[in-house]
């Protein structure tokens, strides 16, 4: 083991293979007090927020890493002779018209010409709602959403899911929540929507001016907003599971006509579906029935620009960032034009690069460490089951049954995506997005009705990220997060555990979080516990979801984090540490991690240091407002400062104290996993 977990960490580390950088470390803060800050902040006074960014962080960084790595990619494919049509010239062309700065500029507004004249050519109510689907098929958002997702009761078998959306703001609290931060949100939105449709044309079009359109659009989404489930209704499971026939569906919402909107989308043998928010389908289906038909064509052309808005000249752009960028994020400036073209074509092209960039940078070294890793942390969850305290063995026995089940997956899938069917082609930087997003569409589409496919990845390989999927009980860790300083071959393992341990230990905690333990280990959605069992489970969360809700992350506007929203990320973070740092206990046991001091900190210091170094970012307020509200995750301060106190070993190995910053009473510390 002969180098450290953090790449080019400096030269005043004197022993690497401790994975710890001490160049990332703040010695003038108290780890008592302030962890994060004394882990963390050398890192954050060298890596300074640029205007680009409205957060950075070790996860930012590596992100961009790939991103230019992905660029080399890309100009190689580039240099050389592609066959037509094939993947190869397909990336070239699509990254090519995305960087036509000259094109774009002197096409401006003529690629969503023809769909806006279609839509204002609307004149009945009966072409008003037909309009619902054409715009589903080309990607672009209205009302509601279709998607595909196995079916809650059989999880072998992928049915239709109807979910609400159609808000340009995104969230529901947006619209309605009267604090001052929204009012300003709501200001700037509304200004951005005035602009654009003047100049998309559509004033010219629908012979209103823009800024009637604009109060149309608003107050049309306010009414949608209105009917929208919150986001913690959301997270529950069986509040969205509504499966239901398409006669009934149409009943529900007649307006809406089910049957109809089913068969333009291509599924004309479909006979049930989830509607998961049956109470706003029927409102949209009052809204087609009541709002005056103008209004709504206004709303179908608003999205047809939001959605396009990126792909156009760079008055679109940059109207579409001060909203988005500078406003809800605090971002000075947008990204370069060559990092957003190499977006585009990973959400077109994401498998391609994916094969490309897994064959330059991914090693087969890292994966079979990965596996290693991965069942030290499965026996570590597995103990943490047998032994724990508040269960009593009949759930137990399920649960490892369950954790015994999870799949895994590491690196990239063993088979890739065929884009034979996706054409692209030299006319308009947006004309291919909407061919790619209709690609997309009816691959997804075509996977309704029929059987789970349990070797499809739901990321592509290059992502910076992992994730557990409960209804096919299934982790993945793309090859992108497979790397410094999450993970690395050469680094001293107590830091490996710290960072991607804790990583593996989070995504299995994800199986036995407040929504993924609703899920048996087949992947269906059903109550396989104790009834007590299940409420000591609720009585722990509830504390930490109090415990996170009494945070305050801004003082100005005065900001609390979402316990409750974030309790299945919190859940898995406190689970993952106390997972991972078991499997260190017993890799140390084995001679398998040094149990020497090394940079003055034993084993059990390094593995927090490594957690928390994982988190090492600087974020602007803006942001920590705009991730507050529509996160899932803590900030990174906190799933530290906040998640850490909970953990009796880290209090242990660094001697926190009552008075200290970072104590928490043992009787008041949570441990579910």
């Amino acid at each position: 083991m002969a180098a450290g977990l953090f790449a080019a960490c400096g030269t005043r580390s004197e022993a690497p293979t401790s994975g710890v950088c001490l160049d990332n470390l703040d010695t003038t803060a108290n780890p008592v007090d302030d962890f994060y800050q004394y882990a963390c902040g050398g890192w954050m006074a060298s890596h300074p927020l640029d205007a680009e960014h409205s957060r950075y962080g070790t996860f930012d960084k590596l992100g961009e890493e790939n991103v230019e790595q992905l660029q080399g990619i890309i100009k190689e494919v580039s240099a050389r002779h592609n066959d037509a049509g094939s993947s190869a010239d397909k990336v070239a062309t699509l990254y090519n018209i995305a960087m036509d700065s000259v094109k774009l500029q002197e096409q401006g507004a003529e690629p969503i010409q023809n769909l806006l004249k279609e839509v204002a050519s609307i004149q009945t109510r009966e072409q008003m709602v037909s309009q619902i689907a054409k715009l589903h098929m080309y990607g672009i958002g209205s009302f509601f959403g279709i998607f595909n997702e196995a079916n809650p009761d059989n999880s072998k078998m992928q049915i239709a899911w109807l979910y609400q959306g159609g808000l340009g703001m995104g969230d529901r609290d947006y619209y309605l929540v009267n604090d001052d931060k929204n009012i300003k949100f709501r200001k700037a939105y509304k200004e951005m929507m005035n602009t654009e449709f003047a100049l998309a044309g559509y004033d010219k079009l629908s012979a209103l001016p823009s800024e009637q359109l604009t109060d149309m659009v608003y107050n049309l989404e306010t009414r949608m907003a209105k009917a929208h489930y919150d986001k913690l209704v959301n997270r529950d499971p069986y509040k969205t599971k509504h499966i239901m026939s398409v006669s009934d569906a149409d009943k529900l919402a007649p307006n809406v006509k089910i049957r109809d909107y089913f068969d333009a989308m291509t599924l004309t043998s479909l006979e049930q579906f989830n509607l998961c928010q049956p109470e706003y389908l029927t409102e949209v289906s009052n809204i087609l029935a009541t709002e005056n038909v103008e209004t709504v064509k206004a709303y179908y052309a608003w999205n047809i620009i939001r959605t396009a808005s990126s792909y156009l000249s760079d008055e679109f752009v940059n109207a579409s960032f001060e909203y988005y960028g500078r406003i809800r994020s605090g971002r000075e400036q947008n990204r370069p034009r060559w990092k957003r073209a190499i977006g585009t074509v990973e959400g077109a092209l994401g498998e391609v690069l994916g094969q490309l960039y897994c064959e330059k940078y991914f090693p087969q070294e890292n994966k079979k460490r990965m596996v290693t890793l991965v069942e030290n942390l499965r026996e570590a969850l597995a103990q943490r089951i047998t032994n724990a305290t508040w269960m009593d063995k009949e759930t137990k026995d399920k649960a490892l049954d369950k954790l015994n089940g999870v799949i895994v997956k590491i690196g990239y899938p063993d088979t890739w995506r065929d884009y034979s069917g996706l054409e692209i082609k030299d006319d308009s930087y947006f004309a291919n997005v909407l061919r790619s997003n209709v690609f997309d569409m009816q691959y997804m589409l075509s996977k309704i009705d029929k059987p789970t496919d349990p070797t499809e990845w739901l990321m592509t390989p290059q992502t910076v990220n992992a994730y557990y999927n409960p209804t096919t009980n299934e982790i993945c860790f793309p090859a992108g997060i497979l790397q410094p300083p999450f993970f690395d071959v050469k680094a001293d393992d107590a830091a490996n555990y710290g960072a991607i341990g804790v990583v593996i230990g989070h995504e299995l905690t994800h199986g036995f979080d407040d929504q993924g333990r609703q899920y048996d280990k087949e992947g269906n959605l059903s109550d396989w516990w104790k009834e007590s069992d299940a409420e000591n489970f609720k009585k722990n969360a509830k504390v930490l979801a109090d415990f996170f809700s009494s945070i305050k992350v801004l003082d100005e506007p005065e900001t609390y984090a979402n316990g409750e929203y974030t309790l299945g990320e919190n859940i898995a973070d406190n689970g993952g540490l106390h997972i991972s740092f078991l499997a260190m206990q017993h890799a140390i046991a084995k001679g398998q991690v040094s149990s020497d001091v090394m940079d003055g900190f034993t084993p059990e210091q390094r593995f927090f240091l490594a957690y928390a170094a994982v988190w090492a970012s600087n974020i602007r307020d803006a942001e920590i407002v705009n991730r507050t509200i529509n996160d899932v995750h803590a900030l990174g301060r906190w799933r530290v400062n906040g998640t850490l106190p909970h953990v009796t070993e880290f209090v242990e190995s660094w001697n926190i104290q009552p008075g200290n910053g970072m104590f928490i009473a043992p009787e008041d510390r949570v441990m579910l996993w």
